[in-house]
């Protein structure tokens, strides 16, 4: 009896599922919905994020149907609908339905609002939103929502928010109310009107009528569906779901401006400042580039190339995936994406292809390399290069244009020799800045620029005065700070680092804590090691972590900088202790002096450290520039730009910890990159994407990241951004200070010690001037000039190409005998292997296969290595069993254990040369054997029977 009443139930939610799904707000019924698993419920939530409410009710209801059911699942899915304010689905799922009639009519009004949008997106969303709440149109969450879409993306966002809501909320009768809002609200709209086609029907309404509110309230139902005929031409712009779509991009006029050679079909690059839609004039292009293709009885096939992975998922679905689902086929590929196994086929399969740029480089290698069929670019119609101003100095946008422009060159040649050319793609390139490359006169700048227009192969670098689309730049204030007038953090630092002189006989000429003392010691240690000076080489590496130490004083608290020297000489003392208590390291004499050295120290710089009145000046300008800001603002949202990962981590975790910031409401967190050449543990691309997504719903109002979220990221609208002691090149502090984009936003340097931002400020301001001054000469350009000097850039862009290659072939052929490879221990100088016991893995890991190697090291458990790959898991290192100097990690290759060694740990020695630095494999011109997995099982074998035997 139980199963025929779900069966009842089930049945009715499948005959209402198409009104459902267009009454249903997806996030606040889940909430109310405990029967259906958390990950089901993720990816609701993740549909309705990039393809909107409709299509994940859809998904949600296929959830709710699924069997078994729990007891009282019915009730509690219509008591959600109820508290989520989802009243009309409600309804519909109690027998509480409208009359046909009534019906009808609540469908031509939502109809109508849809159409009549563009015009409703001008009112005043923070004047009509509080009575639309007040009239049960909206609820309170759907009130805060709204008022925090206007807050964060501006007006038009909001008026569009409240109106998916009040329709996708709305029982009949809500039309009238709402109409009666706007009209209280004294919104008039009455020249939407002007567009309607002059008919017996409208001409019998009140021509006194002037406003839209006062016309619509006067119609029935066939008035209305008539009206909407006058406005649709018996067409309507609905997505494939049932939706709204976002069919028709409208672009304002410069963008159209812009866009209209790459319209024509010509290569250019769009250079437009940063949020004034670079993206939108991207997708507009891809829509009529597959539109005209397609009306000639052509296919289309776009790829668009972003250089950061979190840029993939927000084009996807910010940009190209709302605007064209309806019509083309749109994927994204990334380095996290299981797609990219094959990215050949999703070519094939989509005509909207959204990737990193290293993917399409990888495949169109593959199909030139013949390892399987890979990507043509004669495959491409139309590529998309966003932040196109890294096509150059041999970066994988390079390459990819470097295959353009050879087969380009080659296309010349054949039809001279009237043979058929192969075809080439499109290149639309995007950048807000394509900087001045280092130029220090206008020349040098235009060069720049030329070459860049030359490697997209762009017939012109287009650009737009803003004028009256121009928001006002944010205000900028540079804060400089004063040296502390008592550092004794600082100089108790200095006197151990020139303790440390002393004992290693070093003069340096550099001030303590500066990047040319970094410099130096860098080079220090790397000759120490080169001539096996084990006292200088050890005493480098301690000064160079105090050098650090000095400039984290100078940019953080004095205490994160002792953390970090405490910890590094834990680190350092535990390499000299060995698991095992019959193996001894020995620790050197300069050794025991450098430990010591620190010990007597310790004390001293840990109550040092707690006492806030030696903190350095520019903290204290920080803390006030974010109590300023937090306190003079309503809604605060702001960005902290500073230079290291370990300062952007310092730093979140200090306004965490002060209660002064807590007080006023300050919520931070940082955000940093996801490459592994920091010792900082990077950030996954996951933990990004959480990170910037609570920034954009307000949970996070205070980012602190380095330059990672400079460039390309959709972050929500900033109202101040702060540089905290950091300044690199013009192209950087145009991209961060675009992301201050609020209105009455400000744009704040604060200085650093040793960091010279106010000097560097200017230099980059000059350098702005300049790039956009060449940006001007080179437009002013006569096209055959322009095409002449593009044409030089190309051919000797190709030939450096050839020479390059040439240079790469003849360094690339491993013909050293790998017998005359000598690795000798960093640390104590010990032969650790010569190169005849090395092997290679997947041609990338290099393994010492012999079995005496293993009486060499010492093997160190390592939680933070523990890191499953395909075939392998390395959960573990290996270290010298002598001075506990790190010589790799431990491999556990398809069930065998595998020493990998990491060269830059040791002394390289290639036929009786020493070589001064080498800290990656491939710089050895040394073909290594490749991994034998039989012999070495084999080997195994005996020892594995063994075992078994025992048992």
């Amino acid at each position: 009896m139980e199963s025929d009443n779900d069966e009842i139930k089930e049945r009715l939610i499948e005959d209402f599922r198409p009104r459902l799904k267009q009454h249903i707000s997806v996030e606040p019924v889940l909430d109310y919905i405990l029967f259906i698993e958390n990950d089901q419920k993720e990816l609701i939530r993740q549909k309705a994020k990039t393809e909107g409410d409709p299509a994940a009710a859809n998904l949600l209801i296929t959830a709710v149907l699924k069997k078994p059911h729990s007891p009282g699942w019915f009730k509690e899915f219509v008591d959600a609908l109820s508290n989520a304010g989802c009243q009309l689905a409600a309804d519909y799922m109690q027998d509480n339905l409208p009359e046909p009639e009534v019906e009808a009519e609540n469908d031509t009004c939502v109809r109508l609002i849809r159409i009549l949008i563009p015009s409703l997106l001008d009112m005043n969303t923070n004047q009509v939103c509080p009575h639309c709440s007040a009239k049960d149109l909206i609820t309170q969450e759907d009130s805060e929502i709204i008022t925090a879409e206007t807050t964060n993306k501006g007006n038009r966002s909001g008026a569009r928010e409240l109106l998916k809501r009040i329709i996708m909320r709305g029982r009949p009768g809500w039309f009238s109310t709402f109409l009666d809002v706007l009209r209280v609200t004294q919104h008039h709209f009455g020249q939407t009107f002007l567009r309607v086609r002059h008919n017996s029907q409208v001409t019998k309404w009140d021509r006194a009528a002037r406003s839209t509110t006062q016309i619509l309230l006067k119609m029935d139902l066939s008035c209305l569906s008539e009206l909407l005929l006058c406005f649709t031409d018996g067409t309507e712009s609905m997505a494939a779901d049932g939706g709204p779509e976002k069919a028709d991009i409208v672009l304002r006029d410069y963008q159209r401006d812009v866009a209209r050679p790459a319209l024509e079909g010509k290569n250019i690059i769009i250079c437009l400042p940063t949020g004034s839609g670079k993206t939108r004039v991207a997708v507009y292009i891809t829509k009529k580039h597959l539109d005209d293709r397609r009306e000639g009885g052509q296919s289309g096939k776009v790829v668009v190339l972003v250089n950061k992975v979190p840029l993939v998922e927000q084009h996807f679905s910010s940009e190209f995936l709302p605007f064209l689902k309806d019509r083309y086929k749109v994927e994204r590929v990334s380095g996290d994406s299981q797609l990219k196994i094959s990215f050949t086929e999703i070519v094939k399969n989509n005509d909207v292809i959204i990737c990193t740029a290293q993917i399409l480089e990888n495949y169109l290698e593959r199909s030139v390399s013949g390892d399987d069929e890979g990507v043509h670019l004669s495959d491409l119609t139309l590529i998309v290069i966003d932040e196109c101003h890294h096509t150059q100095k041999g970066g994988v946008y390079n390459h990819i244009m470097m295959r353009f422009l050879k087969q380009k060159h080659k296309n010349s040649r054949l039809k001279k020799e009237e043979k058929e050319p192969v075809p080439l793609p499109q290149i639309l390139g995007l950048t807000a800045s394509p900087g001045v490359g280092g130029a220090t006169k206008m020349e040098k700048a235009e060069e720049h620029i030329l070459r860049i227009c030359a490697n997209l192969d762009a017939s012109g670098i287009m650009t737009w005065n803003l004028g009256e689309y121009k928001k006002q730049e944010a205000k900028k204030i540079i804060v400089n700070v004063e040296d502390r007038k008592m550092d004794p953090f600082g100089d108790v630092i200095k006197k151990i680092m020139n303790a440390i002189h002393e004992h290693a006989e070093l003069n340096p000429t550099f001030e303590l804590g500066s990047q040319n003392y970094e410099q130096w010691v860098v080079q220090t240690e790397r000759d120490a090691t080169k001539e096996e000076n084990h006292k200088v080489r050890v005493c480098a590496e301690h000064l160079r972590r105090y050098n650090e130490g000095l400039q984290l004083s100078n940019t953080i608290r004095m205490c994160d900088a002792f953390n970090f020297l405490n910890k590094y000489q834990e680190e350092e003392m535990k390499s000299k202790t060995a698991p095992d208590s019959d193996v001894v390291i020995q620790i050197t004499r300069t050794e025991r002096f450098l430990f010591n050295l620190f010990k007597d120290n310790q004390q001293e710089l840990l109550e040092l450290a707690k006492q806030p009145q030696y903190e350095n000046d520019s903290l204290s300008k920080l803390r006030a520039k974010i109590l300023q800001e937090f306190s003079s603002r309503e809604e605060a949202r702001g960005i902290i730009f500073t230079k290291t990962r370990r300062s952007a981590i310092a730093l979140s975790q200090w306004i965490q910890e002060n209660p002064k910031f807590d007080d006023i409401g300050v919520k931070a967190s940082y955000v940093i990159g996801g490459g592994d050449q920091s010792v900082v543990k990077p950030m996954t691309s996951a933990e990004q994407k959480d990170v910037l997504k609570k920034f954009s719903n307000g949970k996070v109002n205070l980012l602190i990241a380095t330059t990672v979220a400079e460039e390309g990221l959709d972050i929500s609208a900033c109202n101040f951004v702060i540089r905290y002691g950091l300044v690199t090149n013009e192209i950087s502090m145009i991209q961060a200070r675009g992301r201050a984009r609020a209105e009455d936003s400000s744009y704040t340097l604060v200085e650093t010690k040793n960091s010279g931002v106010a000097e560097k400020e200017c230099v980059n301001e000059y350098r702005i001037n300049m790039m956009n001054k060449a940006i001007e000469k080179i437009r002013a350009l006569n096209k055959a000039d322009y095409d002449k000097k593009i044409m030089e850039y190309q051919i000797q862009a190709i030939m450096e190409e050839k020479i390059r290659m040439t240079k790469k072939k003849q360094k690339g052929i491993k013909n050293e005998n790998a017998t005359e490879l000598k690795l000798n221990c960093r640390g104590c100088s010990k032969l650790a292997c010569t190169g005849e016991n090395i092997q290679i893995i997947e041609n990338m890991h290099r393994v010492n296969v012999s079995s005496e190697f293993s009486e060499l090291f010492i093997l160190r458990e390592n939680s933070t290595l523990q890191e499953r790959r395909l075939d392998y898991e390395t959960n573990g290192y290996i270290t010298c069993k002598d001075c506990g100097q790190r010589w790799g990690s431990m491999m556990l290759f398809r069930g065998i254990e595998c020493p990998c060694l990491h060269v830059k740990n040791f002394a390289v020695t290639l036929n009786g040369k020493k070589i001064s630095k080498c800290s990656k494999w491939s710089e050895l011109p040394v073909k290594f054997q490749a991994f034998d997995y039989a012999e070495h099982a084999n080997r195994m074998a005996p020892s594995s029977d063994d075992d078994s035997d025992a048992e």
